[in-house]
């Protein structure tokens, strides 16, 4: 059986990063390999030596202390579905940790997430510190602007000598040829590879009959709060707010605090209107056939702006919005597109595999 190490966020405790991550091992391992994260726990010494060696701006630091003030530590939701849903190797704090554990695997496999963003860079979710097969299963760029000089040269050295290559944005897929001369397939997030049947047997309990509108945002503008109270006054239902910034924590609504991976599920599955501008937000709706208002976090002329994401979203679901979509047309669009994605893996890792 081919033994695969994957690469991605694990522990950036957000709710589309670990679903993702345990969707991905769970469709290899259906499909017959045996997969397991590499556990990448980078030290303050490490983070900072990327910080210095890949060009990143020290804003992202203060950014991620600041989130951190706002959203506070989850007690426990993070760390207990690491430990009980998804199977990795032990924590690796630097480079020659990763090289360590990956002579332990006979296929490398990076993705998905924004594990390739020229905003954060990070050469080891590029998989840099092994020579063995590689393949790239959908990691996202999230930019639609090619970055600068610097970051364009790194990149494109890094995206060489992949057995197999693939992104999970048109835009992205662009950047590459542009930067590197290389062609990458365009395939879905890995939450979108199982069924709805999957993600309602990893849900909490039922949250009731009541309908309700669930609001959960990664940004923090004033407007999102009038999008969410015009669509309270038309609908008549009660708002429930999953606080990740300070703007929701004062936005006078209902919070729901300290929600771990399957209880954010669950509050998704239960709404009758979802309100977000995150990708997993919205892609989540999508799975769970739930109305979905998505809000355009970044302005188009953004260069660090992120909608591509939203935009490749759509696209694939041939769908202008979610907020009162043909559901049968996209459950049958879903279903072809998992199908066709995990033949790719298939092929892919197979191809890599020595």
């Amino acid at each position: 059986m081919t033994r695969i190490g994957m690469m991605t966020f694990l522990r950036n405790d957000n709710y589309g990063s670990i679903l993702q991550a345990w969707a991905l091992q769970q469709t290899l391992l259906g499909l017959g390999f045996d997969a397991v994260h590499i556990d990448y726990a980078p030290s303050k010494q490490e983070k900072l030596r990327n910080l210095l060696c890949s060009g990143n701006s020290p804003k992202l630091i203060w950014e991620g202390m600041r989130k951190k003030s706002a959203t506070g530590k989850m007690r426990g939701g993070f760390d207990k579905f690491r430990t009980s849903q998804l199977r990795t190797t032990a924590p690796c704090r630097d480079r020659a940790a990763l090289t360590c554990a990956a002579e332990n695997f006979d296929v490398l496999l990076c993705g998905s997430d924004q594990i390739w963003s020229p905003v954060w860079l990070n050469p080891a979710y590029f998989l840099n510190f092994t020579d063995k097969p590689k393949v790239a299963y959908a990691p996202s760029l999230g930019v639609k602007q090619l970055p600068g000089a610097a970051k364009r040269r790194k990149i494109a050295r890094m995206v060489q000598g992949y057995s197999a290559l693939s992104v999970r944005e048109e835009e992205g897929a662009a950047l590459l040829r542009q930067m590197a001369g290389v062609e990458a397939a365009v395939l879905p997030d890995p939450v979108l590879l199982l069924p709805r049947e999957r993600w309602l047997s990893l849900m909490d309990a039922t949250q009731g009959q009541q309908p309700y509108i669930l609001c959960y945002f990664i940004g923090d503008a004033p407007d999102y709060w009038h999008t969410v109270r015009r669509i309270a006054v038309e609908t008549s239902y009660p708002v429930r707010v999953i606080p990740r910034t300070e703007g929701a924590r004062h936005a006078a609504y209902p919070l729901e605090e300290d929600v771990p991976p399957a209880r954010w599920l669950s509050l998704i599955g239960g709404a009758a209107r979802v309100v977000t501008d995150s990708f997993h937000g919205a892609a989540f709706s999508a799975l769970l056939n739930r109305s979905c208002t998505i809000i355009r976090r970044y302005r188009e002329d953004d260069p660090e702006g992120k909608n591509s994401r939203i935009d490749q979203l759509l696209r694939l679901l041939e769908a202008d919005s979610l907020e009162s979509p043909d559901w049968a047309a996209i459950n049958a669009r879903l279903s072809a597109q998992a199908a066709a994605a995990r033949s790719w893996l298939t092929a892919a890792i197979n191809q890599a595999a020595p």
